[in-house]
């Protein structure tokens, strides 16, 4: 299961439940973002006069407003952007920018190809960076990684009624580490990270294996796991921040119950959506 690719995956359940990891099921974001991503960049481009109020915006970013959950290259190439502007000129830029918008995967594989291709200092001190960052979450311990409150109860359910997928744009290795850990591998059919591709070409390739888009689900803290669940045409559950606990008891206590009874969509879905669209868009006020 943990290296099974999407083609070799065989359906074996009627629903699909597809769970994001980091901020979704385990409680790893902040740590990571706050310990890990900012000052690493603040290091890696030499920031440290303005780091205060750069690592503020980081975390704001990243954490607490619309952009949470952004793949880590391209918040990187937003807050650089933004630091390019503010603060001091950041060599290279604009082909950061367009490698985050026009690339198909956003890994380290695929940016150690396109520095081959075309050597940029800003996406070798990118690559720099976002090898200081694996490091600095491996050297996390497990106790600083948990899961929510309540998801290993949530995943023991599910799973039997559905297969449930790991979608995730994090470290595969991280992934795997952190929910073998815990035991929460127990409950998952496949593992889909960050080298597989984004979370909508993931659902593509699951709803390929021949589930009804009403029979899938896909759990997310960010809004960019309900622009994938929309695109994909398959329903959303959030995972809302700051209420993970409240989140996972609801979900285990009530949304597996109407998935599998066909009544998760219309009125309860829009309320769903609405809860955590006004929670995030309290940190853009």
């Amino acid at each position: 299961m943990t290296g099974m690719t999407p083609d070799k995956f065989r359906k074996k359940k009627e629903w699909l439940f597809c769970i994001d990891s980091d901020g979704c099921a385990m409680d790893t974001m902040d740590i990571k973002h706050i310990r890990c991503f900012g000052p690493c960049m603040v290091e890696e481009w030499g920031l440290s006069q303005w780091e205060e109020p750069i690592l503020k915006r980081w975390n704001e970013m990243n954490l607490y407003t619309m952009t949470r959950g952004i793949n880590r290259f391209k918040g990187l190439a937003l807050a650089l952007s933004e630091i390019d502007q503010k603060y001091c000129r950041i060599e290279g830029i604009e082909t950061l920018k367009k490698w985050a918008k026009e690339s198909p995967e956003l890994s380290n594989q695929a940016l150690a190809k396109a520095i081959a291709e075309e050597p940029n200092i800003c996406l070798q001190k990118a690559l720099s960076w976002s090898e200081k960052v694996n490091k600095k979450i491996d050297a996390l311990s497990f106790e600083e990684k948990k899961p929510f409150e309540g998801v290993k109860e949530a995943l023991a359910y599910a799973n039997q009624y559905g297969d449930v997928a790991i979608v995730s744009s994090a470290n595969r290795q991280a992934v795997l580490e952190e929910w073998e850990y815990y035991g929460l591998l127990d409950y998952v059919d496949l593992i889909l990270a960050q080298d597989v591709g984004s979370k909508e070409y993931c659902i593509r390739e699951l709803l390929k294996k021949g589930y009804e888009t009403k029979h899938v689900l896909m759990v997310g803290d960010a809004p960019g796991d309900l622009d994938a669940a929309k695109k994909c045409g398959v329903f959303f559950y959030p995972i809302v921040v700051r209420r993970e606990k409240e989140s996972w008891e609801e979900f285990l206590q009530e949304t597996v119950t109407k998935m599998i009874a066909g009544n998760y969509g219309g009125a309860y879905q829009r309320e769903k959506e609405k809860t955590f669209f006004d929670n995030l868009k309290q940190g853009d006020a």
